[in-house]
């Protein structure tokens, strides 16, 4: 059932696979498919104030003791696809990210160290039993990543405004998601050096390589959309200045994707520096 609640969390976005329910073994199979039928399914605010609830006891508890139940569902060409939330997986994986973001004493005050070192105990011995285990989302605060973008194109986008619930979302088929993200990668190679947008977009590669071919592939600004006003959104084309600048760069025209890439940075960072405002 939906967590009921008023609140916001404003400050997530999120980039998700749904996969056709074959991709999947039984029993996980028929747990999805009777789960699909229901018209009680959480959203990803939902997802975002369970979490937070976690972090309010004390101790806090920054991995669910149990994994949930729950996933997203899309329904593509009559197929239904899935996309499990596996918050244990991606809460191990958000508390190790964190260790590199916050100095020690914000981490030490916010998550103490016993509860830390116990985290990436339980983490060690779950990896173990489950080494092929991979997250069906990833997360991203106050912004998105450049290299998101590459996988998709404008005519994708999605953009449905409204005062409490508007939404921003880019979808695309798998098999294009994986030929942009290869066509990208070389173009990159082929104008840039190594560096942390080529790595970036090798590890997202990867990462699509895990799933199902015909899985669905989606981009959601998720709760950055109550972060900035509706105009924002509105002139939002970030996948089309992405592909401009890819497209100048296989032309050679350094000066054309110097301006697309300027004008993307301007408008994240604009965005990045909300989560400093009062």
């Amino acid at each position: 059932m939906a967590l009921a609640s008023s609140v916001t969390v404003p400050y997530m976005a999120y980039l998700r696979v749904y996969e056709p329910l074959a991709a999947f073994p039984e029993p996980e199979r028929s747990h999805w498919a009777r789960y699909a039928k229901r018209d009680d399914t959480p959203t990803a605010q939902d997802e975002q104030r369970r979490a937070l609830a976690d972090l309010l006891p004390t101790p806090p508890v920054p991995v669910p003791v149990h994994e949930s139940a729950d996933a997203f569902i899309a329904v593509v060409d009559e197929v239904i696809c899935v996309c499990p939330w596996r918050t244990r997986l991606r809460g191990w994986q958000a508390l190790e990210a964190l260790e590199e973001l916050l100095p020690p004493p914000v981490l030490d005050a916010a998550l103490p160290p016993v509860v830390r070192r116990q985290a990436a105990t339980d983490y060690e011995r779950w990896r173990e039993r489950n080494p092929d285990a991979r997250p069906w989302i990833r997360g991203a605060a106050w912004h998105i990543p450049v290299r998101w973008f590459v996988l998709f194109d404008d005519d994708e986008r999605e953009y449905v405004p409204g005062d409490r619930s508007p939404v921003l979302r880019y979808r695309t088929p798998m098999v294009q998601a994986r030929r942009r993200v290869a066509r990208g990668l070389r173009t990159l190679r082929g104008s840039l050096e190594e560096g942390p947008l080529i790595d970036g977009l090798v590890d997202v590669g990867r990462w699509l390589e895990e799933f199902h071919p015909r899985s669905l592939v989606e981009l959601d600004y998720g709760g950055l959309v109550h972060a900035v006003p509706e105009e924002w959104l509105a002139e939002d084309r970030s996948a089309a200045e992405v592909a401009d600048g890819l497209a100048a760069l296989r032309e050679g025209d350094g000066e054309r994707a110097g301006v697309a890439y300027e004008k993307l940075s301007r408008r994240w960072r604009a965005m990045r520096e909300r989560q400093f405002a009062s």
